[in-house]
């Protein structure tokens, strides 16, 4: 029986072949790891990865899809987690000895944003992730300061990982197709990581970004004055996507040294 794809699930299954393909060997399976896949939909992509794989985990909200799933696959090639990845414990899954998890998904457009802050938690148990996401949202995550692109999501994710584009994925590659531009990101979490404390940090961007238009000085007044501006390495005078994540950083240490 066909599945319809569920708007409220922000459902588009990928359906081209050579597209699969591409993404299969950017992610690079290797006999061993332990991976998760979150929204495997259809599973046009788990079929790929289990062949390059002995075992896999699924993270799956609709139960419908579930239910496919454990028709197609048996317990001991396919663990499934039947409920919502941004309410998933992603430390829950079990990782041998001096190994780490790895991520992929073809990530709902209506929930990208926060699911990529809630996989952020987990960083330190993750060895790398990747995901297809809208154009729009992989350009702001990779942006450099200085661009249109640049605000919270690039500082935030920045700070925790690096990564690239790797290539576009154009609407015709799904089905129902989107109305937009798709793009797959790697995500592979930084070993030069600056130290701060997280819900610092994002309290500064956040209130940076908040008035984007006006300048950094005015944007974070009366969390911090122009002296402690300069002592951040910031000109007041500038915008806040002209400040770098090291800049961002040192403001956060103002307010909360690090040891």
């Amino acid at each position: 029986m066909k599945h319809v794809a569920r708007k409220r699930f922000g459902q588009n299954f990928l359906t081209d072949d050579h597209v699969l393909h591409d993404i299969i060997e950017g992610i690079d399976p290797r006999r061993g790891d332990t991976m998760v896949e979150i929204g495997p939909g259809l599973a046009a992509m788990t079929a790929l990865l289990l062949k390059e794989l002995d075992h896999m985990h699924v993270v799956e909200l609709d139960r419908d899809l579930v239910a496919r799933l454990e028709k197609a696959y048996p317990r001991e090639r396919l663990t499934i987690h039947s409920g919502d990845a941004l309410k998933f414990d992603f430390g829950s899954i079990p990782v041998p000895e001096g190994k780490k998890l790895r991520v992929v998904g073809n990530l709902p457009y209506n929930i990208s944003s926060p699911l990529l802050f809630h996989l952020a938690d987990y960083a330190h148990v993750i060895e790398d992730q990747h995901f297809m996401l809208q154009k729009e949202v992989v350009e702001r995550m990779v942006a450099e300061p200085g661009t249109k692109a640049y605000g919270r999501l690039s500082v935030m994710l920045q700070w925790r990982y690096d990564m690239a584009l790797l290539f576009i994925v154009p609407p015709t590659a799904f089905d129902p197709p989107p109305q937009v531009d798709s793009a797959i990101v790697r995500m592979v979490p930084t070993k030069r990581q600056l130290p701060a404390d997280a819900a610092t940090l994002e309290a500064v961007v956040q209130k940076a970004f908040s008035q984007r238009r006006k300048v950094i000085r005015n944007c974070v007044a009366g969390m911090f004055t122009e002296q402690q501006l300069v002592e951040a390495g910031i000109d007041p005078g500038v915008r806040p996507e002209a400040v770098g994540l090291e800049q961002y950083v040192a403001l956060a240490n103002i307010l909360k040294p690090q040891d």
